[in-house]
């Protein structure tokens, strides 16, 4: 039995199948920029990066460093009860680089779910009103409050309700195709009409504390928003008094070329929900929000004994260095766009590439089996993954048939060039019919 056969089987004997989703037998040994090398040495060009967790690459020098220094300093000391340098640092960067021209406080977490969490405990402290509004498709994390924000994945309900209460979902605006499975995107007014209705009928809006937006819906197919939304949903709340917040988790910090992804949607958040990349692969999140927002709950409403651990500020602090002394958010852009003007040419190309969108290097290959009726083909999606995965390209697919193409962001133009290779050509092979057969592995979003 090779190695990694054996660690594979050890896992199915000892953890628990839900807390994985399970695509390749990769069993991953060490790991350097984009590139990820398995127990029996074979390497892999990432264009998964820990679902978006690593956005300035696998071990980077300076994060290292950064930890291994803090590490000989302090381990940890719960900031429930006292201070580290660390933490304080970590809050004022992150509350200068959000955008809103007001004052700012942030509060840590562990993981982008309770750091969701902490944005309804705030939202509804704040505004004493009790609904939550999000988005059908939408992923918010793995905790009670964030499952009950999310709409994706009955496997993710199933069994453990009830769920919190106060929760609705509005479509998302997705601009590729429309509300209830129509083939052509729905305008500005039409996908703001189940809102408004909601909020004619049933939803008073004087009870709605927060509307909660991702900018691209991530792990609904990194669906990109029509023209005008975010801005006419923005006015809306405000008409209100709802509260508009961002949950930032996958596609912050440089993700989409910008610290905060509504930054290209012009409009200031009241709240932002950060995490996955925020330290560099270490447990960390942050909830950032206006200071009357954020002083509106009392102590000790929302600690825990391991956040803001010193280490993984540490490694944040070290992040956010790399990623603004290495230019790494128009690194983001640029690359983005190159990668792009490649891919956009596999619409033309291809019949099973019905859309490619995003932003930065977050970007979604849509595949499809019938073009004009935008059908997902979530087989040949997986197929295309599973055959990538044996060329050496690290890919999944989510959103039913989505690529999802979002490496770190200091990957090279060469890497990148061979990993869009091996993409092109397995699409070639998919449409040659050479892939008819081919047994696939994995399940999938």
């Amino acid at each position: 039995m090779s190695r990694a056969a054996a660690v594979i089987q050890e896992d199915a004997q000892y953890f628990a199948p839900a807390g994985r989703i399970p695509y390749y037998p990769l069993v991953i040994d060490h790991a350097h920029g984009s590139t990820m090398v398995d127990v029996d040495g074979k390497e892999y060009i990432d264009l998964l990066t820990s679902a978006s967790a690593l956005n300035v690459g696998h071990t980077p020098q300076p994060v290292v460093d950064a930890i291994v220094a803090q590490v000989r300093k302090m381990v940890h000391y719960t900031p429930a009860y006292m201070y580290h340098e660390p933490l304080v640092k970590l809050a004022h960067r992150l509350c200068e680089l959000t955008p809103g021209d007001f004052p700012k406080r942030a509060i840590f977490g562990l993981t982008g779910s309770d750091s969701n969490d902490a944005l309804i405990k705030f939202a509804r402290g704040y505004t004493g009103r009790p609904n939550i509004v999000t988005f059908v498709g939408a992923y918010h994390g793995s905790t009670y409050g964030s499952i009950s924000m999310s709409a994706i994945s009955l496997n993710m309900r199933r069994k453990i309700g009830p769920l919190l209460p106060g929760f609705h979902h509005i479509p998302f605006p997705d601009s590729y195709r429309g509300m209830y499975g129509a083939g052509e995107p729905n305008t500005v007014e039409e996908y703001l009409a189940p809102f408004k209705e909601m909020l004619a009928t049933y939803l008073p809006p004087d009870e709605v504390a927060c509307v909660v937006v991702e900018t691209l819906q991530g792990d609904g197919g990194l669906l990109e928003p029509v023209d005008g939304y975010f801005r006419a949903l923005y006015d809306l709340c405000k008409e209100h008094g709802i509260l508009f917040a961002v949950d930032d988790v996958q596609q912050g910090l440089g993700r989409t070329g910008t610290w905060c992804s509504l930054e290209h949607f012009g409009v200031e958040p009241d709240l932002v929900v950060y995490g996955k990349s925020l330290a560099g692969g270490l447990p960390l999140s942050a909830l950032v929000g206006r200071e009357e927002i954020m002083t509106s709950l009392e102590k000790p409403a929302h600690v825990f004994t391991t956040a803001a651990n010193p280490v993984c500020c540490a490694a944040a602090l070290a992040v956010l260095d790399m990623l603004e002394g290495e230019d790494l958010l128009r690194q983001s852009t640029e690359k983005g766009v190159y990668a792009r003007q490649r891919m956009d040419g596999w619409k033309e190309r291809f019949a099973s590439v019905g859309d490619v969108r995003g932003l930065g290097l977050s970007l979604g290959i849509d595949i499809v089996s019938d073009k004009v009726r935008k059908t997902k083909a979530p087989e040949a999606a997986l197929t295309i993954c599973n055959r990538c995965f044996e060329k050496g390209v690290v890919m999944i697919a989510f959103g039913g048939s989505v690529l999802r193409f979002q490496p770190p962001l200091v990957i090279t133009y060469e890497e990148l060039d061979r990993a869009m290779d091996v993409i092109e050509e397995t699409l070639q092979e998919w449409e040659d019919g050479k892939l008819a057969d081919y047994e696939v592995g994995g399940q999938g979003w």
